[in-house]
């Protein structure tokens, strides 16, 4: 399933599927944890282990090697980019997302405004030009899917404002995240030709 749209020249997608099988994007953004070695659970249905698993071994080398010469835990609402080892596409940018225990502040919708401008801003200081996000935060950080959408969307179009240049995709794995892409990017889309 996939959705592409154009704003001037601007390009947004939106692909239902898994993110690890994106062959369009010349990097995939992975909601990692502050240790950024993947997920520890064995065998957890996360995206953090579904892109660690599908890279293969290599890429826990990568990160390990980073967060070596960093010296501490990656902090919230910062980007770091790898190679993509095994996956189709060839880098992966690793993003801590906030985790919500209880409402959300306005402090937690900043990092997530801010994960993703950080990836996009890496990508594209490193001469990429197009960027697959999976949702950011939604998943196990339990972040709200539709405000997580919102800000997501809205981060990439400020972006893309001035770097029209730049392809995004949202390459969501569950039919409610596509759900309420769809109506959200449809929406925005009508109100700004309009």
């Amino acid at each position: 399933s996939e959705i592409a749209m154009k704003l001037g020249t601007t390009e947004l997608e939106l692909t239902l599927g898994d993110i690890t099988q994106n062959q369009n994007a010349a990097a995939i953004v992975n909601a990692a944890n502050s240790k950024l070695l993947g997920c520890f659970v064995p065998n957890h249905s996360c995206i953090d282990n579904a892109i660690h698993t599908a890279a293969g071994v290599e890429l826990r080398l990568a990160c390990h090697k980073l967060m070596q010469e960093q010296g501490e835990v990656e902090a919230t609402g910062q980007a770091k980019m790898t190679k993509a080892y095994n996956l189709p596409s060839r880098y992966v940018l690793h993003t801590v997302g906030p985790v919500i225990y209880d409402k959300v502040t306005d402090l937690e919708r900043r990092q997530l405004a801010s994960s993703y401008e950080a990836c996009l801003t890496l990508a594209y200081e490193k001469g990429l030009r197009s960027l697959a996000f999976c949702c950011i935060s939604t998943g196990e950080f339990h972040f709200p899917n539709e405000e997580g959408a919102k800000i997501a969307i809205e981060t990439v179009l400020q972006f893309q404002k001035k770097h029209p240049d730049m392809t995004v995709v949202f390459n969501v794995f569950k039919n409610f995240d596509y759900t309420i892409y769809q109506t959200l990017l449809k929406k925005m889309f009508l109100y700004r030709n309009s």
